[in-house]
């Protein structure tokens, strides 16, 4: 290739979800609401399966991760998405880029193994509840876990170096509104077969192994239900793990239509809808789901709210009597806690 036709890329140029200008207020009102919802319920997730001495249970434990993941990945997109709603020009800087690319990668590949860890926390609920707390030991537990985040964070470096030691041509317009690997894949110069390669075997290793354990969890999971004699323990087994299964379902779904629709049913605009969606809405609904579908999240947010109003009480009086109702307050609040 000539040494004319390659040009050094100091920034990209993001295409966004639409170019109509009539629609760039109502559409960042709009996503505005959405990632703020995310944010706000993972982060609430976060803190309360942390405080919360009821929840410190396997299951928590991953659900917290999942919150942290769906935070990042949802963080990685959500805020520059914004900013190109109210901007003229939709640029990205070069290195802003590429870690926008390394942390979507990073926190997208470590839920799909998250999500298979929690089926895999259910089956092991369901069908052997007497050895459950045995098996998911706390150290298990963090095994898979941190194994997934390493693990996620290895092909999001390899991904990303492989894609930015390449050279770019002069055109840098990404046909997306946020920097993703094939999209980047089009402007490259240089050969892409390599990249695409790896990118090609990782993906369909990392969807159908998390996949698989998934399902094989649930079948399992509905054999020792319909075993069960009792209609009241099979409706107990279908509450535990409806919420996971409504998440996996919602996540999955998104992906297989993303990627195995054939090539001729793609359009830009259904891609991006589809991306949108696992992007952003994706991690709003899943702290929506576990907390409308979950007696017990139910419980601890009736507890922290109950806490909160507790305080405020607390602070209301000490504010108007320092000293004569000091001990009334802390009388007020023993007996509130322990109630």
């Amino acid at each position: 290739m000539d040494q004319q036709n390659l040009t050094v890329v100091k920034e990209f140029i993001l295409m966004g979800i639409t170019d109509r200008p009539e629609l760039q207020t109502l559409l960042f009102g709009l996503f505005l609401v959405i990632y703020v919802s995310s944010a706000v319920g993972n982060l609430g997730l976060i803190i309360l399966t942390t405080m919360d001495s009821r929840l410190q249970t396997p299951m928590y434990f991953f659900l917290r991760h999942l919150a942290f993941v769906d935070l990042g990945y949802s963080t990685a997109v959500g805020p520059k998405m914004l900013v190109n709603f109210v901007t003229n020009q939709n640029s990205i800087p070069f290195n802003w880029c590429a870690a926008q690319l390394a942390f979507f990668i990073l926190f997208i590949i470590s839920e799909l193994f998250i999500l298979s860890a929690m089926a895999y926390d259910r089956y092991v609920a369901i069908c052997n509840p007497l050895l459950y707390t045995v098996v998911m030991s706390p150290r298990l537990c963090w095994v898979l876990v941190v194994v997934s985040y390493l693990y996620s964070a290895f092909l999001s470096l390899i991904t990303t170096i492989k894609i930015f030691i390449s050279s770019f041509c002069g055109y840098n317009v990404i046909s997306h509104f946020y920097c993703d690997s094939l999209p980047l894949l089009t402007l490259v110069c240089s050969s892409t077969r390599e990249i695409e390669l790896i990118i090609l075997i990782f993906s369909a290793f990392n969807l159908v192994s998390s996949l698989l354990v998934v399902l094989v969890s649930y079948i399992l999971i509905l054999l020792a239900i319909f075993r069960m004699n009792s209609a009241e323990g099979r409706r107990k087994a279908f509450s535990t793990c409806g919420s996971h299964l409504t998440v996996v379902v919602i996540f999955y779904g998104t992906l297989f239509f993303m990627y195995v629709q054939p090539k001729s049913g793609h359009s830009l605009g259904i891609d991006q809808m589809a991306s949108v969606f696992y992007t952003l809405i994706i991690p709003m609904l899943n702290p929506m789901i576990y907390s409308l579908r979950n007696k017990e999240v139910k419980g601890a947010l009736t507890r922290s709210w109950s806490m909160c109003a507790t305080l405020i009480a607390q602070a209301s009086i000490l504010k108007r009597h320092p000293l004569q109702n000091t001990a009334v307050a802390n009388e007020h609040i023993t007996s509130h806690t322990t109630s």
